[in-house]
């Protein structure tokens, strides 16, 4: 069993955006809440598919275009093996290589890698882009596409997981709304990205 809380601390001391931007804490849970139901209806590995969820973008340098984002995570996860992280080697490569993929586009492959992308693609919406579900890999993706949008479009915040990972997540009153207003300003130059 792994120390969630530790971990998001560990990525937390070297995370650079702000913990409450379109690629921070709240998205990480909702990408983690995804990815569960996806697993529950495909069979993928749950603990890869939420370590995924706070490796993926936790050393992202840029909230735009961050080439190379993901492999960054992975490496992170990769580093704390051992101390903070603990799968075997089969299991390592399948979050390393969710985590270095997950912007690819990939619709195809093993089970838990496609849980693992579906869940941060369904919360495209909070950056302005309604997912296409035929961009989705998993059947389970594709059913929950209504629920998760709407979630991703409102940033909720699922109390229950940040409470699990030692998280209080306060945000000043309208914050959530001027976010809002930035995406529907930078939605048009977004639409072109394939994955969060």
């Amino acid at each position: 069993m792994h120390d969630l809380a530790a971990i998001l601390g560990a990525i937390l001391d070297g995370y650079i955006l702000p913990v409450d931007g379109f690629h921070g804490v709240a998205h990480w849970a909702r990408v983690l809440e995804n990815g569960l139901r996806i697993a529950e209806a495909n069979g993928a590995d749950r603990e890869v598919v939420t370590l995924f969820a706070l490796f993926h973008d936790s050393r992202r340098v840029s909230e735009d275009q961050d080439d190379g984002h993901g492999l960054r995570g992975g490496e992170l996860a990769r580093s704390l093996r051992g101390k903070l992280v603990h799968l075997d080697d089969d299991r390592f490569d399948l979050l390393f290589e969710a985590c270095r993929l997950h912007t690819e586009g990939h619709t195809v492959g093993d089970r838990t890698l496609l849980a693992c992308w579906d869940a941060d693609r369904l919360d495209l919406g909070r950056v302005g882009i309604t997912p296409d579900p035929r961009r989705l890999g998993t059947k389970a993706g594709r059913n929950l596409l209504a629920w998760a949008h709407v979630r991703a479009v409102e940033w909720y915040q699922p109390t229950a997981v940040l409470a699990s990972w030692g998280w209080k997540f306060s945000a000043e009153p309208g914050a959530a709304l001027d976010r809002r207003r930035h995406v529907r300003f930078q939605g048009s130059r977004a639409l072109g990205r394939r994955g969060g």
